[in-house]
């Protein structure tokens, strides 16, 4: 279980996130919701080591993961698709998902997830020796969840995987999150699209200028007039 505890980070003088706790169970969708700057992507940049906190902890089980950097935490199982995608361009396909496997060393079980990828993902097996910068903003969404993917992670995080995509593309990058989630990979999702977040989500968490302001399953909050009022467009 990844477990946040009195988490408070400031940039300059923002205070980003105010005293966030919340955790992240084992096998489960969890997704964080929220207006921009609501403090969603702090949050995950917090877990991964790309921001440092002035207080608070994160836990991976027993595991601290506060003083850890980010290469620490993605070789013990924590991995995050960031917000524009952030593939490399002048690489291939095939080279970018050899990235997300920097770490690791069994070249075999390698090959092995490359497979896996390219069969969730049909597309990039199409395109494997096409460099990244062509492919259309749906398939590098599609290349960033495979690099991420990669890393064979046990906690998947994602940074807004639908911004700017067309509705099928949306709903095809959803059907892959619950798929991946089956396969036994806990996931924590941060999305604009409420509505479609929570429809997947086990548990979910509202974020209001850094703090947590509402909680629920993904249905008790679908169901909230607070969060279809603010959120959901009624």
């Amino acid at each position: 279980m990844l477990k946040l505890q009195n988490l408070e980070v400031y940039y300059g003088g923002i205070h980003a996130l105010q005293g966030i706790s919340f955790d992240v169970p084992d096998g489960k969708i969890i997704t964080l919701i929220g207006a921009n700057g609501a403090g969603k992507s702090t949050t995950l940049n917090s877990i991964i080591g790309l921001v440092k906190p002035s207080a608070g902890k994160i836990f991976l089980d027993d595991t601290e993961l506060t003083a850890q950097d980010t290469k620490q935490t993605v070789s013990q199982g924590v991995a995050l698709v960031p917000e524009g995608r952030r593939i490399f361009p002048n690489l291939t396909v095939s080279e970018n998902l050899t990235l997300g496997a920097y770490h690791r060393k069994d070249k075999a079980e390698i090959e092995t997830d490359r497979q896996m990828i390219f069969d969730l993902f049909p597309i990039l097996a199409e395109r494997q020796k096409q460099s990244a910068g062509t492919l259309s903003g749906g398939e590098q969404q599609m290349l960033a969840v495979g690099r991420g993917l990669m890393t064979r992670p046990r906690i998947f995080m994602l940074d807004e995987p639908s911004l700017g995509l067309a509705p099928l593309i949306v709903r095809n990058i959803f059907e892959i999150i619950q798929e991946i989630n089956k396969k036994g990979t806990t996931v924590l999702l941060v999305e604009q699209n409420a509505r479609a977040a929570l429809k997947i989500a086990d548990y979910g968490y509202v974020m209001e200028t850094g703090r947590i302001t509402l909680e629920g399953t993904g249905q008790e909050l679908l169901n909230d007039e607070r969060v279809k009022s603010a959120y959901l467009g009624q």
